[in-house]
């Protein structure tokens, strides 16, 4: 009699305990909790992000950037212009180069590659010369309808939409169009080496190669200034012929216009024929800085200091700079680099500056759907 009421009592309890526990997971599956457990939950990972297999909304942005500047045919008809160009006067600057170069012999301060990118025959302008001319209308033309093109197709409000950060747009067209510069500018300077192989017949030396190397890097440097500034007048006016002819109007005063009249400045303030040597050398300084605040004046002398190894210094010589220097003696490249370092921190500063302005004022910028 007992152990049927010891059993009667366990299965009693063993039923209170099973229908507490069906309440409880039902209590867990409802969407109250479900809610409190999703408010509460600390790290865990937006709708909108991916998982680590997956690219993120950035690096997709950048592709599709990238694949829209191969595939316009803006960019390759200005590629091909740009390759057609700089292999003509390196075809121009090769010619009687070989037999010269077996005259002269091979030594480490023959620099035998580097006169590929400065010399011409007087027909076509040298290869960093054409880079100096054509590399702005690059820029210029990667960027000028960047955002307002957007706008005006109506695609700007579409993607604004989506969860994305607006300041993934604007970078990640600056970054794609620098990945397709920097592509194009190695594969320009391979093509040269490549040529200067098979015409000479005898490989760079490291030097000359870090030399290369350090050009190509300052190029993108250069042409990526025109691109922040190109991608600022597509932010600052709505319709991309504006803002297309505004970069054109820019270029042709810093590289026309701003010489002539930096030209008649240096006429009417040049000194007398009794003024001192001081008064002279202050002159030679404030003119020289003048110049140098075009983009292509500072691009010019990095490149010259950087393919030239001889060069010593780009401001006018002194006898005090002469004094103790050997002759015709070349630099390494940690001293070229030196020399030119205001000429890089000048060309980084502006691009910077104008890319900043440009973030800035595309931030601040109302977004309308059309």
């Amino acid at each position: 009699m007992g152990w049927m009421i010891f059993i009667t009592v366990i299965s009693k309890r063993m039923e209170i305990v099973n229908n507490l526990s069906d309440r409880i997971r039902k209590l867990k599956d409802s969407s109250f909790i479900r809610s409190i457990r999703s408010a509460l939950s600390v790290g865990e990972r937006p709708a909108y992000e991916y998982h680590s297999g997956t690219p993120g909304p950035f690096a997709v942005m950048i592709k599709k950037e990238i694949s829209d500047h191969i595939r316009s045919w803006r960019f390759i008809i200005l590629f091909v212009i740009i390759i057609l160009a700089c292999l003509g006067s390196v075809l121009s600057g090769l010619q009687g180069f070989s037999n010269a170069v077996k005259a002269a012999g091979r030594d480490e301060e023959s620099f035998f590659f580097l006169r590929l990118f400065t010399a011409s025959d007087e027909t076509l302008p040298s290869f960093f010369v054409f880079i100096s001319f054509l590399g702005p209308l690059l820029g210029i033309a990667m960027g000028f309808d960047a955002i307002n093109m957007e706008e005006n197709k109506g695609t700007m409000s579409r993607i604004m939409s989506h969860p994305i950060h607006r300041d993934n747009i604007i970078i990640a067209k600056f970054v794609a169009a620098i990945a397709v510069l920097s592509v194009m500018f190695f594969f320009l300077g391979f093509i040269t080496i490549g040529l200067g192989i098979i015409t000479i017949g005898i490989p760079p030396t490291p030097q000359e190669f870090l030399r290369i190397m350090s050009f190509i890097l300052l190029s993108i440097l250069y042409v990526s200034f025109w691109l922040s500034l190109s991608i600022f007048f597509s932010v600052r006016f709505r319709q991309p012929a504006t803002s297309a002819l505004s970069g054109i109007a820019v270029w042709l005063f810093l590289t026309v216009f701003y010489s002539i009249i930096v030209s008649v400045i240096a006429k009417a303030a040049a000194p007398s024929e009794m003024a001192s040597t001081q008064q002279v050398m202050k002159y030679q300084q404030v003119i020289v800085g003048l110049f140098r605040i075009l983009p292509s004046e500072l691009y010019s002398d990095a490149t010259t200091t950087l393919l030239v190894p001889t060069v010593r210094s780009l401001s006018p010589l002194t006898p005090e700079k002469i004094y103790g220097a050997i002759p015709n003696a070349s630099l390494p490249l940690g001293q070229s680099i030196l020399i030119v370092w205001p000429q890089i921190t000048g060309l980084i500063a502006a691009t910077i500056i104008c890319f900043v302005i440009s973030y800035v004022t595309f931030m601040k910028r109302e977004i309308r759907s059309r």
